[in-house]
């Protein structure tokens, strides 16, 4: 576990340190809390040497001459840097110091949010999964940040906490179905959540029958590790307003009878980050103490081949009555989370907001690090902030009523898969039969939860724990304004 430090650099030969610097016309300029001529001069005159392109987080290994013994990382950045763009040049610092020791953060700042901003990108590009690995590079083992702002510690205190949390969802998305499945997955959840103060409740098969939830039933009775639903509640006296968070636990997809093909069945292990997402959400807002109410449901499930699977053509029947015909048992997902958003609303929350690795056609509207994010307008909208506040790429989306149509069934109220032309709206219009009249947001996730990349920035490649900063950044403003 990496360790954290705040304080003053007073030695620069003590570690390896990361700065920025920007390429002018003049020349090159440090973008450093250090206030030393020397070092600034001797590093600016080696970036001269080398002839640093300046590209926005490209770094450039230095051997400075005030400090020959350290290493100097220096990673471009613009004369006028936005929060996101600090974010990324830290990551991207830290990354490129993988296997030292000792690393201190000096990058220039000026506000409270440009420290977080630093911080937060520092911390995630420290990540790295490394457990099935026998020889790896480890991330580096200390981290200092060098600050003068009153707040320093306790805007560091908070971007641990985040952070931490950001990273066991990669953690939880990276590993493999062999090691994390519905019961192992609920069992660590019972020891993450209680741990941080927060009440859990495991619905095991019977209990599914008994509230006659029908999508995670249809879809786990193929696999013999039993499908589940999973309650978390934080819930701190004098709470002010309830949120609810719907996730999608998917532990492995086959696609079920409508097989996926081998190019995109790999990768499969990741389709239950909604779920390690508004988790480790709520398990944020009670480590923070937020004064909310914040419930989240996990909707675990492993969508198998089998002779008890489900099949195209079988129909099931919801708690709310609503019939539907499974056309298609690759749309897995939605099946999984209508249960649990009828679970959600039920308790009358405020607002739910489900998040799920839901559709490729995410992908194909949005590309593989944008977000979709459909529902009411005003929740909606209210995530989109919260993700822009957050650094996330996200993009809020329609809900056009017409291509409701393609979910009709002969058979059934509707067919759980329609039309492939707008598929992630249509999957969206699907679940909004489930929420009634409350409030409500839908987040896609199906690209930007994994990088199939190189990394860059603060972002690994795998796992990135996307959105779980947004829903952090949500419930704060909703608890403290």
């Amino acid at each position: 576990m990496t360790e954290i430090k705040l304080e003053k650099f007073t030695n620069l030969n003590s570690t390896a340190i990361i700065v920025g610097y920007s390429k002018t016309d003049d020349g090159y300029a440090l973008v450093s809390s250090i206030d030393d001529d020397g070092f600034i001069q001797a590093c600016e005159s080696s970036l001269a040497t080398l002839r640093a392109s300046g590209s926005h987080a490209t770094v450039t290994q230095l051997v400075v001459s005030t400090v020959p013994n350290t290493p100097v990382f220096a990673v471009g950045i613009c004369t006028e840097p936005d929060l996101e763009e600090l974010r990324e040049v830290a990551g991207a610092g830290v990354r490129a110091a993988a296997g030292l020791n000792e690393v201190s953060v000096a990058l220039a700042h000026n506000t409270n949010a440009e420290f977080e901003a630093i911080s937060e990108g520092a911390l995630l590009g420290a990540y790295d999964f490394t457990r099935y690995r026998s020889e790896a590079e480890l991330p580096v083992s200390s981290i200092h940040f060098d600050s003068n702002l009153d707040d320093a510690q306790t805007i560091l205190d908070h971007s641990m906490v985040v952070v931490a949390n950001v990273n066991k969802v990669r953690d939880l998305v990276n590993t493999p179905a062999n090691d994390l499945n519905t019961e192992s997955f609920a069992q660590y959840t019972v020891g993450e959540a209680e741990a941080a103060g927060c009440k859990v409740e495991v619905f095991d098969v019977a209990t599914l029958k008994e509230k006659n939830l029908a999508g995670l039933l249809a879809v786990g009775q193929g696999s013999k590790n039993s499908p589940k639903l999973v309650r978390v509640e934080w819930n701190p006296q004098g709470a002010q307003g309830f949120t609810a968070l719907v996730g999608k636990g998917i532990m492995f997809d086959t696609g079920g009878y409508s097989l996926k093909p081998s190019t995109a069945i790999t990768e499969m292990k990741t389709d239950m980050g909604g779920a390690a997402t508004i988790l480790h959400a709520v398990i944020s807002a009670a480590q923070l103490q937020l004064p909310t109410k914040v419930v989240g449901w996990m909707c675990l499930a492993e969508n198998m081949v089998s002779g008890q699977a489900t099949r195209p053509d079988d129909v099931i029947t919801y708690k709310n009555g609503l019939s539907v015909e499974i056309n298609n048992t690759d749309a897995e997902g939605r099946l999984v989370l209508a249960d649990g958003l009828l679970m959600a609303t039920d308790e009358t929350p405020d607002v739910v907001i489900d998040v799920a690795t839901l559709t490729g056609a995410q992908m194909i509207a949005l590309g593989e690090r944008y977000t979709g994010i459909m529902g009411s307008d005003d929740v909606r909208e209210s995530v989109v902030a919260a993700a822009q506040n957050s650094g996330e790429s996200a993009w809020g989306m329609p809900l056009p009523a017409h291509l409701k149509s393609s979910l009709k069934s002969d058979v059934a109220d509707m067919k759980n898969s329609g039309s492939r032309y707008g598929g992630m709206l249509v999957a969206g219009l699907f679940l909004k039969e489930f929420v009634g009249d409350t409030p409500w947001a839908h987040i896609d996730i199906a690209g930007p939860s994994f990088n199939r990349e190189a990394a860059y920035g603060y972002t690994p490649k795998g796992a990135t724990g996307a959105m779980m900063r947004t829903l952090v950044n949500y419930l704060e403003e909703k608890a403290l304004g």
